[in-house]
């Protein structure tokens, strides 16, 4: 009883403070004035047919490996959860083995506290990550994306009930006015990661289907470079 009482205690204050304080969506470094591509991590990406300069790229976690055989040292935008700065599991290190002695343009690092900015700053100096610019957002940014895009709410309160840093990313571009989407990398049906070999399970899977499947419905210019992909999902294949 107790427990249950926590939770619906912890979601009605979730929902007053969003509502309260009306938070709004991460800022931008800069207008999206060509097609973005959001790179993911799962086994399996393509490089988007004529892409080339005109292309704004997002990285998530440790995805940037990849741009290295595609000639791009460094990505416009990362896309970081919290856990991949000083985390001891098998992800985190090797997100951080693989973005050893890079840089990004700005780096967007998911539910860091606010009041430890110096830390984290401190915890990507360890492993040599670099950046132009250093966001950190909190929940209630990231539940604005979902809510302005997607047109619906969700208070984030297990893992399920979240999107993962691909598809936040997919959110942000369209909320920046992208005029058109693609990712890659990007398969909820997959599991394992391009830059380790421990084929680990994808979390938010879900909740990721669901969310692309109503902005595709909707109408929104989403794409994908992933042939395997644009099958399953149904989703549009970029030419």
């Amino acid at each position: 009883m107790s427990s249950r009482f926590t939770e619906v205690r912890k979601r009605c204050l979730r929902n007053i403070r969003y509502t309260l304080t009306r938070p709004s969506p991460p800022p931008a470094p800069s207008p999206f004035n060509g097609p973005v591509l959001v790179l993911g991590s799962a086994p399996v990406s393509h490089k988007p047919e004529r892409f080339d300069s005109s292309f704004s790229v997002i990285t998530i976690n440790g995805s940037q490996s990849v741009l290295e055989g595609w000639g791009i040292e460094k990505p416009d935008i990362t896309f970081m959860r919290y856990n991949q700065v000083k985390g001891t599991a098998k992800n985190p290190v090797e997100v951080r083995r693989v973005l050893r002695g890079k840089s990004t343009g700005a780096l967007y690092v998911m539910l860091w506290p606010r009041n430890k900015r110096d830390e984290l700053a401190e915890g990507l100096r360890a492993f040599d990550y670099s950046y132009d610019q250093l966001h950190i957002v909190n929940r209630y940014a990231r539940m604005s994306l979902l809510d302005r895009v997607a047109g619906f709410r969700t208070l984030e309160m297990d893992d399920e009930a979240k999107c993962s840093n691909g598809v936040t990313a997919v959110l942000f571009a369209l909320y920046h006015k992208a005029p058109a989407v693609i990712i890659s990398g990007i398969n909820p049906n997959s599991s394992g990661h391009i830059y380790n070999s421990a084929d680990l399970h994808r979390q938010h899977t879900q909740m990721d289907m669901f969310v692309l499947r109503k902005l595709l419905d909707a109408g929104h210019p989403i794409f994908t470079a992933d042939p395997t992909v644009a099958a399953e999902m149904n989703m549009p294949l970029w030419k």
